[in-house]
């Protein structure tokens, strides 16, 4: 039986009760007035029957209102409870009857309230599927940059715990996984900088700071960043490898002191020679002794100018390059023997050794020359007065090659590793006594 039928019932069955209960105290009351009346001995008379009547008028008043305020009640109850309720009821019968028959309720569902519930819910799935795939695939971006970016990111919550780090970060600040706020990280630095000063200090809104943690150098940028209403919400850090920058910047320098020291040599021999010759006069032999030195200090001026020049070619791309084919051995001979008298003064004993059929060289003569005759020159300048120098040319594969070997000072281990460094030279003292600034090894 159908809910609300059985609930019009109930009102029906109170409301009867009630006239039940009326009648029952109108009865009451009748019998009462009626006891009263045969009892009465007084001599003055009584009104009974007007008093009845008052007594029926009151109760039939009160039935009516009482039958008024029920209907009112049931009314009510079956407008704003009662039809929501079996509307509701309605709506599952037809959802579980559906759901047993594995059949539609109706081939037409414009007006059923279950099928657009369902659709709503089937637009929203979709859509929050759609939304939650589309966040996923944000998130997996982000880690994807930050896994592979070369600078380091940090970002810090308003309480100082780290919320995202990449790997480069921890690596290049040497992070231990018990370093976990912003404290333990750059207290270490020993950094005049906190949370507080970038957040809320307009000075310091971003910042930067450099570093250095053992050898190498970092500079790290810190910048507030907000929430959706504007408000801070921490601090990102980044993290950048200045290493090599500073580095350079060390060698620029150094190479600014070396050529300012290469060229007032010279420049002070150069003048206390000439101003010597000037203020007198010497004999001939005096004289050509002055210019023979002026002359040399004035040649190793030239080089070291002529050496600067090429490196700035190089460097701007300016250097003209003309490939031809030619013999490596015959080259490498060439240089030995325009070499010849700095290896008779050190009394050397320079050997030459063609160890395979080598095909011809196809490239920029001149510059391999100047490798060959750069390498032969350091080796006859830092080998000691009777040494041996040996030269191996030959062919593997599809590579020549030119080995040299020489029994001089050598090269200490601790420097191996910046021998290919521009302008760097392993004993500066002994490089200037004998010539050479670091340059042409270079540019070789």
């Amino acid at each position: 039986m159908r809910k609300n039928i059985q609930f019009n019932k109930i009102i029906l069955m109170f409301f009867i009760i009630g006239i039940i209960i009326i009648s029952g105290l109108g009865i009451y009351f009748l019998n009462l007035l009626n006891v009263l009346n045969s009892n009465i001995q007084s001599g003055q008379a009584i009104n009974i029957q007007e008093m009845q009547n008052k007594v029926i008028e009151v109760l039939s008043i009160t039935g009516i209102l009482f039958g008024i305020i029920g209907i009112l009640i049931a009314v009510y109850l079956s407008k704003y409870l009662i039809y929501p309720i079996n509307k509701l009821i309605k709506s599952a019968e037809k959802i579980a009857e559906d759901g047993k028959n594995g059949k539609r309720i109706a081939k037409s569902k414009k007006g059923s309230e279950a099928q657009n519930l369902e659709n709503v819910l089937g637009m929203m799935t979709t859509e929050l599927k759609e939304k939650l795939s589309e966040v996923s695939t944000q998130k997996n971006q982000i880690e994807t940059i930050l896994l592979h970016m070369t600078d380091g990111i940090i970002a810090f919550n308003m309480k100082g715990e780290i919320i995202l780090i990449n790997p480069a970060a921890k690596k290049f600040l040497s992070i231990r996984p018990e370093d976990n706020t912003f404290e333990d990280i750059f207290r270490k630095f020993n950094l005049d900088i906190n949370m507080e000063k970038i957040i809320y200090l307009e000075n310091w809104t971003s910042t930067e700071q450099r570093i250095q943690v053992e050898d190498n150098y970092m500079k790290v940028f810190f910048a507030p960043f907000k929430n959706e209403t504007d408000r801070p919400d921490g601090v990102i850090a980044v993290i950048q490898d200045i290493t090599e920058h500073v580095k350079l910047d060390n060698m620029r320098k150094e190479f600014v002191a070396d050529v300012s020291h290469e060229l007032k040599t010279p420049i002070t021999s150069i003048m206390g020679y000439a101003d010597t010759l000037l203020e007198g006069e010497y004999d001939k032999e005096t004289q050509d002794k002055f210019l023979n030195v002026i002359a040399t200090e004035a040649r190793r001026m030239a080089k070291l100018v002529t050496d600067l020049l090429t490196l700035s070619r190089y460097d701007n791309n300016n250097k003209f390059t003309q490939k031809e084919t030619f013999d490596l051995g015959d080259l490498v001979k060439k240089c030995q023997d325009k070499l010849a008298i700095e290896i008779k003064k050190k009394n050397h004993t320079v050997n030459c050794f063609v160890t395979a059929d080598v095909p011809p060289v196809y490239a920029d003569k001149y510059d391999i020359e100047r490798v060959v005759l750069n390498i032969l020159t350091n080796s006859i300048k830092y080998t000691k007065d009777g040494g041996e120098i040996k030269i191996y040319v030959g062919f593997v594969y599809n590579d020549a090659y030119i080995k040299v070997f020489d029994n001089g000072i050598g090269i200490p281990e601790e420097d191996l590793n910046r021998i290919f460094e521009r302008f760097y030279r392993v004993d500066k003292a002994r490089t200037r006594e004998m010539g050479g600034t670091g340059l042409r090894s270079f540019n070789c």
